[in-house]
This record gives structure tokens, sequence and C-alpha cells, in this order.
């Protein structure tokens, strides 16, 4: 459950990158965030994930009250929310099973439960017999489902996928997109902020559109709405 009240964002240099926002995302939805360059998407995005606090408002997220979360917290916030980048951002000198443990590493997960969820999450984004490999033997759309399965590692109540088919061509991306939705089937909520018009067209998802800092538009089954 994701829920924004009155959100406003002012960065130092008197930047306002969202103004006002309030909006409400059930536990399960797939929501996809669309609007030009500048709209406010990267600043949604970072606030979800509490790389920055909002100027004025506030941000629930699966119980977690962002604005007025102790620092010794953010941990556990940040477990309950797996994310996923454009540019993948793997440890280049672990290997694809190294990079998703990694993951389970970092909040003490035990050696037993690491050896039954890495293998599993391979397997579930078609990855299994490259376990052994290092990113730069991996093609984009590749490293971008080992991006997924160690995003998925903790078991999040929520997947943000940040442009995660920006770096990818048509068909791989569609391949990225399928997955995010099987994942998105088994529960989990998924936030997508993209400028693929054609997915977003085609998903017929809901829908929330930022022009200049606000929603323009929030639709149940929407389309994309811009020129790409």
């Amino acid at each position: 459950m994701i829920l924004l009240t009155h959100v406003s964002k002012t960065y130092s240099n008197g930047t306002m990158a969202l103004n006002d926002i309030s909006l409400f995302i059930n536990k399960g939805e797939f929501v996809f965030v669309v609007g030009p360059s500048g709209a406010g998407k990267s600043t949604l995005i970072k606030l979800l994930m509490r790389e920055e606090v909002p100027t004025s408002g506030n941000i629930i997220i699966n119980d977690f009250d962002i604005c007025n979360l102790a620092r010794k917290d953010i941990p556990y916030l940040r477990r309950s929310i797996g994310v996923v980048f454009q540019d993948f951002r793997l440890l280049p000198n672990k290997t694809v099973y190294e990079n998703v443990s990694f993951a389970m590493q970092v909040v003490e997960a035990s050696s037993k439960e690491i050896r039954r969820q890495v293998p599993f999450l391979l397997s579930m984004v078609g990855l299994s017999h490259k376990a052994k490999m290092y990113p730069h033997q991996l093609s984009g759309g590749e490293q971008q489902r080992v991006s997924l399965a160690r995003a998925l590692a903790n078991n999040p109540a929520v997947l943000i996928a940040d442009e995660p088919t920006g770096n990818l061509d048509p068909e791989t991306a569609w391949d990225i997109v399928k997955l995010i939705h099987d994942i998105n089937k088994r529960g989990t909520t998924v936030v997508m902020a993209t400028h693929a018009k054609e997915i977003v067209n085609s998903m017929k998802k809901r829908v929330i559109a930022l022009e200049k800092g606000m929603i323009a538009r929030d639709e149940e089954k929407g389309a994309y709405g811009y020129e790409s």
C-alpha cells in the first residue's frame, strides 16, 4: 500500500519538482507513471525509495511513515521495496548468483535461505544456466533479468521499476515487462516509470500521468498520452 497526501518537493535550487500530489496505490496494483521529461517522475521514484524526503506532505509505504522514519528503520523500509533501474546497477566483480545473493546477505539472511531462494529466483527469470557468469558476459536483457531477480531477493511487497526497458531493444523490453507482469500477478505491487508508449498502451493498466509536477491524469485503464 502506498499513500501520498499533499506531497510537494522543492529542491535547494528552487526547482519545484512535485506540487501537491495526492494518490493511493492499493496492494497488488500495477501502475505506470508517465509524463514528459521534467514532469516529476524521477523525483516521485526517489521519494518512494526514500532517497529524498518531501518538502511538505506525507508518504506511507507498507505501513512505514516515510517522513517520520528514524534512520535506523530505513533499512527495514528498503527491504520491503525492490528496485529495478534502467542501467541495471549490477556489481561487475560478482557472478549472477553472487549479485542476487548479495542482496540477501545485506539483510543478514541465513546461508540456508540464500541457497534456497537464489536458485528459485534465477529459475524464475530464466537464468539458472548463467549463474556463474559475470555481468559483462551477459546481454542487456539478461542483465536486467538479474536485476529483477536481485530486486525480488527479499520478497518485497512493492517493486519499483525506473525505466526498466530504457536500454533494451523492443523485443527484449517486452520480455522484461512480461516478467514484471508475472511478478505482479503473484501479489507484488508494481510501480513502473516509463517512456515506453507502446507497452503502456498495450497493457491497459492504471496510468498516472505527471505534468509540471502535478497529476494530470489518473486512469484505471489508461494510455500513454504523450508524444514519444
